[in-house]
This record gives structure tokens, C-alpha cells and sequence, in this order.
């Protein structure tokens, strides 16, 4: 398969979420994903404002880049916090150069084997509501049209979120993105719990979730509260 047609698989994947009650956890991390496979990063993770602008982790490929992200959010510092602020892309960020600007993040990244990142806005018409954050083991350098690839992405998430049928009214938005956010602490809890009960890893345990959750055309939420209630065994879910 040509990248051209993959990219607009993609596309048509992220683009099939402007459908009434979408799942607002699996379209960012489905962004995650392709936007790691489709621009040669090593993980990503992506933070998301409440209905109050405070950020929060809301998406990653690993529990490794989850934490990175909760890292940067406590010590207030990082590339994607000014691609928030900014509404601008902070990408080909070189670590090993940026020790003066970003030093506790240079050094939490840097530890964990990473050597460059790159940040893209989800934004709307000025309006910035995200940071996708791309992480590499590489001292990885994205062309012009990488870079207009990590937006287009970003963007097409951005106006899932933001379509007009869920915005006629700021507090739509508030009540959609709050209820993302409620459905991310309780799957937290539950990759824990099926962690534990599966004899698995956190994030092969997100991953038997959300395959259930797709193949039974139900919600992330919906699922976790079953595995943490018991409603799902461990026993239930299928290795992919």
C-alpha cells in the first residue's frame, strides 16, 4: 500500500468521528496512533483543556509517554505547553539544545532515550482547545509537508470535537469535553484493575479494552466501568 493511500485511510478514519455520539477518548488515541506511524515518531501523547482551560493527559501510545505528559503539566514546562499558549507548532525540537529553555523537561525526556519532539495545536479558527506531542529516539527533522500532515491531522481531529452540532452553545462543549475527561479517570482505573487481574501491562490492557470496546460498538467508558465493577471479566476480553 502506497503512503497516499494509506494517508487517506486515515483520513477517512479520523473523519468518520463527525457522527453523532462519537467516542471522544478513542478519536485521540486513534490520533496517537497514526499520527506516530504515519510521521515516524517513537510515541505521542496529547492534552486536551477543560470547559476551566486547565490541561489535562487525556491520550498516549504508552504509559511511558503518559507520564511524560503528566511531568510536563506538573512542572508547568515543555515545547507543548507554548504550542498551547502560542497556538503555534513547536516541531524539530532538538533536546540536546534546549537544556537553557525547557532544562527539567530536557532531562525527563532525555533519560527515557527520547532526542527530539515535535507539538502540533489541535485548533479551529484561533481557538486552541490541545497539544498532540510527538516524541523520538531520533534526532528526527520533519519536512515542510510532515509538518503540514501533523496539522492536517490535528485540524480534522479539532473540528470532530468542535463540529457545529456540538457547539451552538459554550457550555455543549464544556459538557463534552468534561465527560472525556470523567471517562479517562475511570479507564485509568480500570487498566489498572484488568492489569491486575489479567496478569498484563497497563497498556496491554487499555489495548484488550478499547478492541472490545470497538468490537462490541460500545464506549471506552461503558467498558471500564464493567471491568471495574466486575460486569466484564478478565476472561472476557481477546488478545488482538
Amino acid at each position: 500500500m502506497s503512503r497516499e493511500q494509506r494517508l487517506a485511510q486515515v483520513f477517512v478514519e479520523l473523519a468518520d468521528t463527525l457522527v453523532d455520539d462519537f467516542d471522544v477518548i478513542d478519536l485521540l488515541h486513534t490520533l496517537c496512533e497514526r499520527s506516530v506511524e504515519l510521521l515516524q515518531a517513537d510515541a505521542a501523547g496529547l492534552i486536551l483543556a477543560d470547559q476551566r482551560s486547565v490541561l489535562h493527559v487525556m491520550a498516549s501510545t504508552s504509559e511511558e509517554a503518559e507520564l511524560l505528559e503528566l511531568f510536563v503539566l506538573q512542572t508547568d514546562e515543555g515545547p507543548c505547553l507554548d504550542c498551547y499558549s502560542t497556538g503555534e507548532q513547536m516541531v524539530n525540537i532538538d533536546l540536546a539544545e534546549v537544556a537553557e529553555r525547557w532544562p527539567r523537561f530536557r532531562a525527563a525526556t532525555t533519560a527515557v532515550g527520547y532526542r527530539s519532539t515535535h507539538a502540533f495545536p489541535l485548533r479551529l479558527r484561533g481557538q486552541v482547545i490541545g497539544v498532540l506531542n510527538l516524541l523520538c529516539t531520533n534526532r528526527t527533522t520533519l519536512s515542510d509537508t510532515d509538518v503540514d500532515l501533523g496539522q492536517a491531522l490535528c485540524d480534522i481531529a479539532t473540528v470532530g470535537l468542535l463540529q457545529e452540532r456540538t457547539v451552538r452553545q459554550a457550555e455543549v462543549l464544556a459538557e463534552q469535553l468534561q465527560s472525556a475527561l470523567n471517562s479517562r479517570i475511570l479507564i485509568e482505573q480500570a487498566k489498572g484493575v484488568l492489569s491486575e487481574r489479567a496478569g498484563i501491562t497497563v497498556d496491554a490492557a487499555f489495548t484488550l479494552m478499547r478492541t472490545h470496546a470497538r468490537s462490541n460498538q460500545r464506549q471506552l467508558g461503558a467498558i471500564a466501568g464493567a471491568v471495574i465493577d466486575g460486569t466484564i471479566a478478565a476472561s472476557d476480553f481477546q488478545p488482538r
